[in-house]
Order: C-alpha cells, then structure tokens, then sequence
C-alpha cells in the first residue's frame, strides 16, 4: 500500500491528473475522471495507479517471454523520451513520424530498412569511393532521411507483439493498424479519448513532459524486469543442462567401468573347473601285461 501511495504522489508530482477542458472530453473517461476543476477535467490517480500497474506487469510477462514491445510517440513531448526509453530495453520504436502501413504493410517497410541498411554499409566500407561526390551525397542523404524515420525499427525482423503508445488520439493510424493485426495495444489515454480502443489504457495526462515522462519509465523498468528475468532463466536452463549433460557423462563411464569390469571377471575361470578331472588310479591308462 506503502508503494501504491509514493507512486501516487509521484504521477501527482508529475501532473498525470491534468486531463482537457471539459468541453473537449470524451464521455467513454467518466469512469476515470475524479472531479472538475476551473473547467478541466481530473484524473483519478487510483484509476491510473492501478491501471499502470496492471499494464506494466502484461509488459513484464511480454518482455520475458522474448517478444518485442514497440513504443510510439511522434509528438513533440514525447520523442527524446520515447527513443531514450526504447534504447534502454533495446526495443523499437517511432518517435519521427508513422509511416501508413508501418505494420500492416511491414515487409515493404523491410525492404526500405534493408536498403537503408545496406547503403550504411557501402558508406561505411569503402564501396562508394569510385562514385562520384554529388551521388555519394545524394546517397548520404537519402540514408539519412530513412534513417530519421526508420532508424528506431531496424533491428525490427517482424511484426512487434505489443504497441505503447503516448496519445491514442494523436497516433490514430498505429493504433488502426495494431487493432487490424491484432496485436495488444497499451495507450497513454487523455480525458478526450476514447480507452475502449486500447487493451490496457493508462488515464494520464499525455500533453506534458513530466508526466510522458514518469509512465514511460515506469513501463520501460518492468520491461527490464522481463529481460532480466528471461535471461536468468536462460542461464539457469544453461546451467541445468550442463549438470545433466555431466551427470550423464559420469553414469555412462560408471556403466563402462562396470561393464569393463564384468567382462573380466567373465574370463577367469574358477580353480579346479577348467580341464576335465582325471581318474585317479587309472591315470594313463590300464598297462598291458607284460609291459613291465
């Protein structure tokens, strides 16, 4: 409960409870609106608590399970935040701009990754140094213009299993798109969206910085939480797996000591059984008479 109420007190810190005028809202985030205040909305911060919580803990068990969460945020706000955050978990992300079709038509986007991909490695090797300088600028150029917007998914080899998303509202046609493919949605939801859209909706003030700031480092922190976890379980497996492979080494020598030492024993006969006994008193036989 402790840990419930510092949590609150930081999203307060952090303005997380300023919604939208009133005149602005959507009527689906009655549920978590706690009051009205000077014609604005406030978002009750149990709503959110609980809500960030229970987002964070799907986020843990996506990220130990070794999928990939992508994080998109292209508003002014949320970019330096959003790529900081991706960087940390080594996940991808959209921060410059959603290209249409980012999800839904991924392995064309692929193909512009892999081109801007492999012009990197031409600039970098030495392949352009016969061209000339005006096409070798036009190719830096290029680059660099796909690397702005597609830099943060170019580690990305398919489609992500989750999407965080800062203002639902604002990243309308990635939100489309992960709905059209199916896959889990977690938004940063204002008091004038609609959080019947997301799977896991955070109600957060999704406008300014501090508050962008603290949800996403706190997702960001349970997502390393995943990894970590996933790959002290990998160790463990690794470990468990050489034990075995060692306990099967010892068993299989013991066996063919064993068996080493059975043949042996085999071949030893026991005293006195070997040859056939002779008869005593008749040994060589009767002697003829008059052999003397």
């Amino acid at each position: 409960m402790e840990q419930n109420t510092s949590l609150q007190q930081q999203l307060l810190d952090a303005g997380v409870h300023f919604g939208h005028l009133r005149k602005k809202w959507n009527p689906k985030m009655l549920p978590y609106i706690f009051a009205e205040k000077k014609g604005i909305h406030i978002i009750d911060l149990n709503k959110t608590t609980e809500s960030l919580q229970e987002a964070a803990s799907a986020l843990k068990q996506i990220a130990k399970s070794g999928k990939k969460i992508m994080y998109v945020g292209t508003k002014k706000q949320a970019k330096e935040i959003i790529t900081d955050c991706a960087k940390k978990v080594n996940m991808p992300f959209a921060t410059e701009r959603w290209l249409g079709g980012m999800l839904t038509n991924f392995n064309t986007v692929r193909k512009s990754v892999k081109k801007m991909l492999s012009i990197e490695k031409m600039l970098s090797d030495g392949s352009f140094d016969s061209i000339t300088k005006k096409e070798r600028l036009t190719l830096s150029r290029d680059k660099d213009k796909m690397e702005k917007v597609l830099g943060g998914i170019s580690q990305l080899g398919r489609v992500p299993a989750a999407l965080f998303i800062v203002d639902i509202g604002h990243e309308h046609i990635a939100l489309a798109e992960a709905i059209r493919l199916g896959i889990t949605t977690f938004g940063m939801v204002d008091t004038n969206c609609d959080p019947n859209k997301v799977d896991f909706p955070i109600p957060s003030n999704d406008d300014a910085t501090k508050s962008i700031a603290i949800i996403a480092n706190y997702i960001t922190a349970a997502i390393a939480e995943g990894l970590a976890e996933r790959q002290a379980a990998k160790e463990e497996e690794v470990e468990e797996n050489t034990s075995d492979e060692n306990e099967r080494k010892a068993a299989r020598l013991m066996a063919e000591a064993d068996s080493e030492s059975g043949r042996g024993k085999g071949d030893k006969r026991p005293v006195g059984t070997g040859a056939p006994r002779r008869r005593i008193g008749g040994g060589g036989g009767a002697r003829r008479p008059g052999g003397r």
